[in-house]
């Protein structure tokens, strides 16, 4: 047997290891940030590059593209060379793919706070910056899979099953919901509308927590905790059920997000029993994990390492029973649009994510230095300040949940909503108060970790080329009578890939193609027009300034929903709306009926409310937008964005696009004079107007009851 010498890439693993911690620091610093936003509004919104929904994307993409996708990466180089006994296919392809990831992430952190967003949660960025994710994503595909195919390793380890089926999904999911009309260089409008964009949305956000934050970290958890606790994985047979049936079940569940919308029922009702059934796969990867630590618990109590892969395996398992809890309707009407969903979510980013992240930094760092850990007692600091801050994040939101669903849905004896949405946004001020204490708890131990890991680097010498030695793979093997069926698979990565993309594909299929060829799936409503020419720049600020993250336009059938905002939605109210913009938190009150019935309020009012908010709801955590009184709105961009309209559909008249400034300054002149009249001066071309006329469109084109 001939064995061959060669040498592990460990530079592109300890480029994505510093780049992982750095990145975290950043992204929780943010987060804790709009924590405080939400405390103290007037201190820490700074108008209008910091305000809320600016920053709040800015934050979510930072943590999970920045310090978990670094930390994909970084594990995955690590392990994969190791699992396959070869070096990356490439070290170039290595460097591009660094590079290029970390370019993505300054481009995310500088346009997203400049309001270049497409306002879809998880997907905001612009489709310049899509196209190069693309690019690197396929980069980093072609890399692995040409070291998997020159690997000296005959049989896939469980953990490159998880990296194989997270390329293929998350490729998929990203050129999907992708798919958008360019209008400039930093604008444009989603190829979807109304339902079917909503849907996409959430199939692709759903499976980005699947498959970017759940799949390859099983993969980092199947090589990494054996490696730490230095034992064997419990059960090969359970991670074949696990892997096959997570992938599977997984890519259906998107619709549990769009419970009691307007999304048809057939939908909503797979994506309950599909995320229902979830639970199994998913507890089975949990299982899998901590009872690979059978018999080494007394090396857990002593282990930091360990600690904190325990935490992460448990705060994985402890997500995923909620999650399939939450996608029940009769629970889902009470937690869905509240905080209760903040703390799921935490639960799974700060717990499964982030603990596993840092065990395996401590981990990882000292063995390519060459070194011990610089400090146990700061790791062991640093656990201990993740864990309470994990508490004190997520109890406080768990209980602002409950109050703000049982206060929004409360009645008085005599039939009347008994609380005003405002006092539910002032009820929850020493709630917000103690989820920022725990963010600032959990920060404060990432910062313990960055002093520690630059502290073990700095006392020890990179090992940037390890040496290793491996048989070289026979080209002939010959299959024996008791080996396993699944076996054969493993040893076949071409097979394996196409199955995994199969079995991805198919709930996707069956999910989408009917809500986009059936036409019944959206009845349409003839009083539904398009927007004027000023209403849609209005919306594109709106959408700009991430009002989104805080008001949905969505009013689920129950009784409380429709005594406070009005009429329920109907699919076919959103036909015209690139993107959709239903939402997914009530901070704010729903504005699906804004401009109608009894929540019609005047021009001057909203003129007065984004210039100052606390004069007009005292309480209101809403940040100001006095600024949009003096930007100019860029008329400019009016034409393009009615021809891209028409290009999606929408039934603008042939030529109307040289026409729509004489009409949206005619609109624009119309709500000038009617604030002129109250007292407030604004020129017809100030952004302001725009938004005002915007906001008392909605809900205009359904009658009331």
């Amino acid at each position: 047997m001939q064995v061959e010498t060669f040498q592990y890439d460990n530079k592109t693993v300890r480029n994505f290891a510093i780049a992982t911690i750095i990145w975290g620091v950043v992204g929780m610093t943010v987060g804790l940030w709009i924590a405080l936003q939400l405390v103290y509004p007037t201190i820490f919104n700074l108008q209008p590059y910091f305000n809320f929904g600016r920053i709040r994307p800015l934050h979510t993409n930072a943590v999970i593209f920045a310090f978990v996708g670094n930390g994909i990466f970084m594990g995955l180089y690590y392990s994969l060379q190791r699992l396959l006994k070869a070096r990356m296919y490439s070290d170039v392809l290595s460097k591009i793919h660094f590079w290029g990831w970390q370019l993505i992430i300054v481009a995310a952190a500088i346009t997203l706070p400049l309001g270049f967003s497409t306002a879809k949660e998880y997907a905001e960025l612009e489709w310049p910056i899509d196209i190069a994710i693309t690019i690197i994503w396929v980069v980093f595909g072609f890399n692995m899979f040409a070291t998997i195919i020159k690997r000296r390793e005959r049989h896939l380890y469980v953990a490159v099953w998880f990296y194989i089926a997270t390329f293929v999904t998350v490729a998929v999911l990203h050129l999907v919901n992708s798919f958008e009309l360019p209008v400039s260089l930093f604008k444009s409008y989603s190829w979807y509308a109304g339902v079917q964009d909503a849907l996409v949305q959430w199939w692709y956000g759903h499976n980005a927590v699947a498959f970017f934050l759940t799949t390859p970290y099983l993969g980092l958890m199947y090589y990494f905790l054996p490696k730490a606790a230095n034992r064997p994985v419990f059960s090969y047979k359970l991670s074949i059920i696990h892997f096959w049936a997570l992938i599977f079940l997984y890519i259906w569940a998107g619709p549990h997000h769009l419970l009691y919308t307007a999304l048809p029922n057939w939908a909503q009702s797979l994506g309950i029993v599909f995320s229902f059934m979830l639970i199994f796969p998913s507890w089975g990867g949990m299982i899998n994990g901590l009872l690979t630590l059978r018999g080494a618990w007394d090396k857990v109590r002593e282990d930091i390492i360990l600690k904190f892969m325990v935490v992460a395996v448990t705060a994985y398992g402890m997500s995923t029973f909620e999650g399939p809890m939450l996608s029940l309707k009769s629970i889902n009407a009470v937690a869905h649009f509240t905080d209760w969903i903040i703390a799921h979510v935490h639960i799974g980013g700060l717990g499964w994510n982030g603990m596993l992240t840092f065990g395996i930094l401590y981990w990882l760092i000292p063995r390519i230095y060459k070194t011990e850990l610089y400090s146990k007692k700061l790791a062991n600091t640093h656990f201990w300040l993740a864990t309470l801050g994990i508490l004190f994040y997520a109890i406080p939101m768990y209980w602002a949940g409950w109050q703000q669903t049982s206060m929004w849905k409360q009645f008085t004896e005599s039939g009347q909503l008994k609380y005003q949405f405002l006092e539910t946004v002032t009820y929850m001020a020493p709630f917000y108060a103690m989820r920022a204490l725990g963010g600032a708890l959990y920060l404060t131990g990432a910062i313990v970790c960055l002093v520690n890991l630059f502290k073990t680097i700095g006392k020890g010498s990179l090992l940037a080329n390890e040496d290793a030695e491996a048989p070289a793979l026979e080209k002939v093997y010959i299959k024996h009578k008791s080996e396993h069926w699944h076996r054969i698979l493993e040893r076949k990565p071409t097979p394996f890939l196409i199955l995994s993309l199969v079995v991805i594909l198919i709930g996707g299929l069956v999910e989408l193609v009917p809500t986009f060829l059936v036409k019944s799936n959206i009845p349409t409503i003839s009083s539904v027009k398009p927007y004027t020419p000023l209403e849609l720049q209005g919306r594109d600020i709106y959408t700009r300034e991430g009002c989104y993250t805080c008001h949905s336009q969505m009013i689920r059938p129950f009784r409380s929903e429709t005594e406070r905002y009005g009429e329920y939605s109907k699919a076919g109210e959103f036909v015209y709306d690139h993107p959709f913009q239903w939402g997914s938190k009530r901070t704010g009150p729903d504005l699906a009926r804004e401009g109608s019935g009894n929540l019609k309020k005047s021009n001057v009012w909203h003129f007065n409310h984004l210039e100052e908010p606390n004069s007009i709801s005292s309480g209101t955590v809403m940040p100001s937008y006095s600024f949009l009184i003096d930007h100019n709105l860029d008329t400019a961009t009016t034409a393009p964005e009615i021809r891209a309209m028409q290009t999606l559909g929408v039934p603008y008249p042939v030529g109307f696009d040289i026409q729509a400034n004489q009409a949206l300054m005619a609109q624009a002149t119309g709500i000038a004079a009617d604030l002129k009249k109250d007292g407030v001066e604004v020129a017809p071309t100030k952004e302001i107007v725009a938004l005002i006329a915007y906001l008392q469109r909605l809900g205009t084109d359904i009658s009331k009851k």
